[in-house]
């Protein structure tokens, strides 16, 4: 095996037997791997911490100085009695065979061992090289799509929607009882009870806002009057169009209820599942290759640090954590995506603009795994669930086994974190609909996407919808990473365990953009500590 061989067995071997290496002790072994023998460095020090009381979780660099000391004075005192052997062997011709023995046992175990030279925070360590990587997809609608865009299919996808999210909202204690609608409508007047329900139309005025809604069977109406508390009336506020819900209502004489709460699917409070050692992801998107406001000084820059060339101390040392890539969408600008967009393009053939892209990509070290999911400028279908890109335009990717081309939205995992990924063209939608919400602060709307369990619940709005058979877009099960783009803008935050990301882009304002009054962010790129779940925004706009 060659040094960099025995370095990632040494890391795999420390893995397996339950430990950690610290981020100096990684260092450490690695800048010494030229003149010494990481494996055999690690698993004297296994052996070593077999025999104490209380064995660490992580392993100091402290730790593994002493045990080189040890190993370099052991093969210092065998060379000396080798050199007094060799003198003896002058004078007489008797050989001690037990002397021989141990010295060719130190020479087996630990050859050539030097002592270290203190670290150089300038050199850069890929710590992420000599770790294998754990990724796999766990849901991806690219192979199951099979709509016709008949009108039976949209009832089939509705009413698939329907009883999902339905099956998640019974998973509640208060909503267990829920009634359908048509029993609800036989209620004597003042009953109280509860109904779930997908919304059909929300009309607001100062005075109140009704509600019509359905669910399999029958349909009714709901009044959220003006006296009714404030939590419930912003709660009405937040319902999206074709949203599933629950409705605490009173029965009224007629066939009115009147809502005493709202009680949206959500997502219950959870603890994010985390690696079991300090592996980085980067979230990215809007890359919009091809378009003349693509920042490619920014992008070069990010190309750089991810090979440890650029960046502060700090910066390249994140670098030489990072396992993982993923790209939310909009990986090219595309073309006749908007009215007038041939005047705001470098390159007119999106072939070209895919190649160029790779172009870019393959430059990243190969160890890293680089996740490329489409968004609206992309070459896939504009209707959710999205396929993959098709594989005519990703032709530079063959044989790359570090790029994998998913659909939007994607449920993967790595190093045993599950990530959602979508572009997020419903945050259009929610902006549009749903007051309060902007451009500017996409992580609240995503949070909205959360409390509904629905990537793209709107329909007949900017988001297009595919009546497949499924409706892939349901949030069934709960990620510990939510992450869009399309927005452009970065933004962040927690929800209930969940870390909400988008992640912005690399593309500078557009006149479009100037007319939403929408100030992008591009070069501002968020990483994530898999085993904290922390996020550090790197800039690369700004020297450094």
């Amino acid at each position: 095996m060659n040094k960099n061989e025995r370095l990632q067995k040494a890391i795999e071997a420390t893995i397996i037997a339950g430990h950690q290496l610290s981020n100096e002790a990684f260092y450490y072994l690695c800048h010494n791997c030229e003149e010494t023998d990481p494996l055999a460095i690690m698993n004297m020090v296994l052996h070593e911490i077999k025999n104490l009381k209380d064995k660490p979780f992580f392993i100091e660099k402290k730790f593994l100085e002493n045990i080189v000391n040890q190993l370099t004075q052991t093969h210092q005192a065998a060379q000396n009695r080798k050199n007094q052997t060799t003198n003896q062997t002058t004078k007489s011709t008797e050989f001690n065979k037990e002397e021989e023995e141990k010295i060719q046992d130190c020479k087996t175990q630990q050859p050539s061992f030097r002592p270290s030279t203190a670290f150089d925070e300038n050199t850069f360590h890929p710590y992420a090289k000599y770790i294998s990587s754990e990724l796999k997809i766990l849901e991806d609608a690219t192979d199951k799509l099979t709509s016709n865009g008949t009108l039976e299919e949209y009832n089939t996808l509705f009413q698939d929607r329907y009883k999902r999210i339905e099956k998640i909202l019974r998973q509640r204690i208060d909503v267990k009882a829920a009634t359908p609608i048509r029993e609800a409508l036989k209620s004597q007047p003042k009953t109280k009870l509860k109904i779930i329900c997908m919304l059909t139309e929300k009309r607001d005025n100062k005075q109140q806002t009704i509600l019509s809604v359905e669910d399999l069977d029958s349909n009714a109406t709901v009044l959220v009057p003006n006296k009714a508390p404030d939590e419930v009336k912003k709660k009405a506020l937040q319902i999206l169009p074709d949203q599933v819900i629950c409705i605490a209502a009173i029965k009224t004489k007629s066939n009115l209820f009147l809502a005493e709460d709202i009680i949206f699917p959500d997502v219950g409070q959870k603890t994010p599942q985390k690696a079991q050692e300090p592996i980085y992801a980067v979230f990215t998107s809007d890359i919009h290759i091809g378009s003349t406001k693509f920042n490619k000084e920014a992008f070069k820059k990010f190309i750089l640090w991810l090979k440890g060339k650029y960046g502060t101390p700090e910066m390249r040392k994140i670098a030489g954590y990072v396992k993982y890539l993923l790209v939310a969408g909009d990986i090219v600008d595309g073309v006749g995506i908007y009215p007038g967009q041939q005047f705001e393009l470098t390159i007119r053939d999106v072939h070209k603009q895919y190649d160029f892209a790779i172009k870019y990509l393959e430059k990243i070290p190969k160890y890293i795994e680089i996740v490329l999911a489409p968004g609206n400028h992309d070459t896939s279908r504009k209707a959710l669930p999205q396929p993959a890109i098709p594989s005519d335009y990703l032709t530079a990717i063959e044989g790359k086994t570090n790029f994998h081309s998913v659909g939007s939205p994607c449920l993967l995992s790595i190093h045993g974190v599950n990530v959602l990924m979508d572009h997020g063209r419903s945050l259009d939608d929610i902006v549009a609909t749903i007051p309060g919400m902007s451009h500017n602060h996409p992580e609240k709307s995503m949070r909205l996407l959360l409390q509904g369990r629905h990537i793209a619940p709107v329909y007949g709005g900017k988001t297009m919808l595919s009546p497949e058979n499924r409706d892939y877009l349901v949030i069934d099960k709960v990620p510990d990473i939510l992450h869009a783009g399309h927005v452009h803008v970065l933004g962040f935050c927690n929800y209930k365990g969940v870390l909400v990301v988008n992640s912005g882009g690399w593309q500078e304002q557009t006149d479009y953009m100037e007319k939403l009054g929408l100030v992008p962010t591009p070069g501002k790129v968020p990483v994530i500590n898999l085993m904290t779940m922390e996020i550090t925004v790197l800039d690369f706009k700004t020297e450094n």
